[in-house]
Parts: C-alpha cells; structure tokens; sequence
C-alpha cells in the first residue's frame, strides 16, 4: 500500500534531478497521506523548550536511543495543555507530524502534553480529587458524628494484615465485651477495590454495627493506590454507617481518608477513637465525683460561714430595740398622714363653698329673685332689644314664680296717629 502511493507521487524520470523543493513537498505530501501520523502519542525527555509569540517550540529526546525531533504547540492551544514542557520533564505529547517543506523540518504539531510515569498517576489523581471535590464529597459538612458508645463495630481489612491484629488488641484493652464484626477483604492489588466494596455492602446488609473501621496498615504508595478508586471512594461515601479509617502512616492520605467521617493515621489510632476506653471512663467519672463532693462541700461551708455571720449581725442589733424604732416611726408616720390629710380636706372643702358661690352667683333665677324678667318670643329666643318685637307678637315672660303671656300693643304714640288718619278717611 505504501509503496503504491509512494510511486504515484515519485517523478516519472528516475533519472530527472528533483529540486529541493520538489523533495520536500513529495515528502510533506507521503506524511499528510499516512493516517498513522495525523495522532500520534510520543513520550520522551524535554531537552529545551523556548516561548514565541506563535507559541512554545521544544525538542522531545530519546537520550537511550540519541534521537530527537522537534515540537510546536501554537498560541491557542497553550491554555489547553495538562503540563507545560520543562526542561528534564518526561512527558508524554499528542500530536500530528507535519513536514515543514521551506526547511525540511519535521515537526510534531502537539495538541496535549500530559507527565509520564510517576507525573501521570500524579494528574490523574488530582484531576480525580478535584471531580469528587466538586461534587461535594470532601466537604467538612458532610461528615456525621461517630457514636459515643457504639454496641458492635464493623472491621474491614485484611485477616493476614497486622492492622487486624492491632485493631484486635486495641478495642479489647478499651473496651472489653464489645462486639466486633470482622468481614476479610483485600487491601491491595487490582481486585481489592471489589473486594473493599463487596466488603461494605455486607455490612450494610447485616445492620448490626454502630460503626465501621476501614484499616489497611503501612506500606508503599503503590500499595495503597486501591483506597483511590473512584467506585470505592463513591461506595464509601454512600455508606449509611458512620466510618473511620486507618490506612497508611500519617505522610500517606488516600481519597477514601478525605472521604470519611474521621480519618486516622494508623489502625490503632482508628481502633482508639472508635470505642472510649473503659479505664479512662471510669478514672474520669471517679474525678468528676470527687470535684463534685468537693465542690458541694465548699458550698455547704460557705453557707455555713454565711449563717454564722448573720447570726454574729443579729446579735449586734437587737431585734426588740428595732421594733420598737420602727413602731415609733410607724406611729409617726400615720400622725402626720392623718394632719396631710385633714388639711387637703379643709382645704378643698373651702374651695367647695367658693365654687358654690359663685355658682349662685350665676344663677338665672337668683336674678330673677331680684325683680327681673327672662322675655321669650314665640321660638324660644331670648329677646334682649326691644326692636326684636312687633306689635302683636306674642311673647313669654318668665318671673320668679311663674310665666306671663303677652301681646306686643304699639305704643300710645302711634294708637293716637291711627285715630287721627281715620278720621281724615272719607
């Protein structure tokens, strides 16, 4: 196949000279026409690497091997990469080879630059932490309170482990008669994450234990990559029973540590924190007895010393001599509240018979006593004038025994002028 298309791109002339030019371009035409080179993963050393304004140019080296070959990421895919190149890193690069026909350059145009080895199980890691983190799984708020006195404790290990043996010894010294579900389960090498998993939904399914210790022990990094898988980590964290682990030393903190309600550094610390010890319950409540005995007994004394004291004041001040002090004060008191109140009464009783004269005063009929008339018109109004009535008007006079009624006459004046106007009528 290669050859194929390799011959139809060739000169027709084997003996026509091809120029530069032509090489290159029949070159850069065999490299765009195999599919294997448009991506293609290359790992390797970074011998130099060199920032442009078009983008980072570096050089990928075999140093077993003495062989290099260049590399560009363009500008717009910088933001992209996992890893920049360094100097000394080794890295593995996704790209397509290109041939660059002004200068013959072959050059792989790379997408993705990720670190090899050691430095990729490192990015995984972290990319899986900050995926778990984000949906919340680390979160402090998260994590329940583990039960002051659990009745059964459920342990997840290995039966070959030390750490089974260390959890063993520990809870029998704290707390002796305490019930231990052991379930077996491997703790390291690709089948442990079913095995842990399988482990969990057992105890689940059982119901008996109050709380659950997951404990592995020291060991290699590698040795405890297992407590890092994702389903295993998602399986714990969906665990209805509160759990505590114990894995690795203190420098080792796996993704199922960060997902628990309480992470030791060790199986005998988790064993420590899962159960109080009895010893120490008993001593601390032997303690709290005493100080509370001691406490009442300060208190009762203090009392005492108390009532003493007022004894010793109540003899200084002779109960009967106060009484009578204070019944001679008393007595005081209701003399003088007896004269306050005496004179506010005469007081107020002289102003009663002042306001009562004036009021008589004011009286319409001590008026009309007096020889006065009240004149009323036939509505009830007063009249004060006499020009408010006409003859023949009938008016009401109110006198001090009684009422008049009475016409309005003209004066004499006019009766005589009627007169004279009709005798002068025909």
């Amino acid at each position: 196949m290669a050859e194929d298309w390799a011959a139809e791109l060739a000169p027709s002339s084997a003996t026509e000279p091809w120029s530069v030019a032509t090489l290159n371009q029949w070159l850069k035409d065999c490299v765009e026409a195999e599919p294997a080179l448009h991506r293609v993963w290359v790992i390797g050393e970074v011998s130099s690497a060199k920032p442009f304004p078009s983008g980072i140019y570096f050089t990928l080296t075999d140093r077993e091997a003495t062989a290099a070959i260049g590399c560009v990421v363009w500008r717009g895919q910088v933001d992209r990469l996992a890893s920049l190149p360094e100097p000394g890193q080794q890295v593995i690069a996704l790209g397509e080879l290109q041939l660059w026909p002004k200068r013959g350059e072959l050059k792989l145009v790379t997408w993705q630059l990720l670190p090899a080895g050691a430095g990729l199980q490192a990015l995984r890691m972290q990319q899986l932490h900050d995926r778990l983190a984000a949906e919340g799984l680390f979160d402090p708020d998260r994590r329940r309170p583990l039960p002051a006195f659990p009745q059964t404790v459920a342990v997840i290990t290995s039966p070959r482990a030390a750490a089974w043996g260390d959890i063993q010894r520990t809870l029998l010294q704290r707390h002796p008669g305490l019930r231990v579900l052991f379930v077996p389960a491997l703790v390291q090498g690709d089948r442990a994450p079913i095995s842990l998993m399988r482990a969990i939904a057992q105890v689940v399914v059982d119901g008996r234990a109050d709380l659950l210790i997951l404990a592995r022990g020291g060991g290699a990094t590698e040795d405890l990559s297992c407590f890092n898988d994702e389903q295993l980590v998602r399986t714990l964290a969906d665990c209805p029973i509160p759990v505590i682990t114990g894995i690795g030393h203190q420098r080792d903190q796996s993704l199922c540590d960060r997902v628990a309600d309480w992470c030791a550094h060790t199986p005998t610390a988790a064993a420590e924190r899962a159960v109080p010890s009895l010893v120490e319950l008993r001593n601390r409540w032997a303690e709290q007895a005493l100080g509370l005995k001691l406490a009442m007994d300060r208190y009762l004394q203090d009392r005492l010393d108390r009532v003493d004291l007022l004894q010793q004041r109540l003899g200084r001040l002779r109960p009967d001599r106060q009484w009578q002090r204070e019944t001679e004060r008393l007595t005081d008191i209701q003399r003088r509240l007896g004269m306050a109140m005496q004179h506010r009464l005469d007081r107020e009783q002289q102003r009663q018979q002042a306001l009562n004269q004036t009021l008589r005063s004011l009286d319409p009929n001590q008026v009309l006593q007096r020889g006065y008339s009240l004149v009323r018109n036939d509505q009830g109004a007063i009249v004060r004038r006499a020009a408010q009535a006409q003859p023949g008007d009938r008016l009401r006079i109110q006198l001090a025994d009684g009422w008049l009624e009475v016409k309005v006459i003209p004066p004499p004046t006019e009766i005589a002028q009627l007169s004279i106007d009709l005798k002068q009528s025909p």
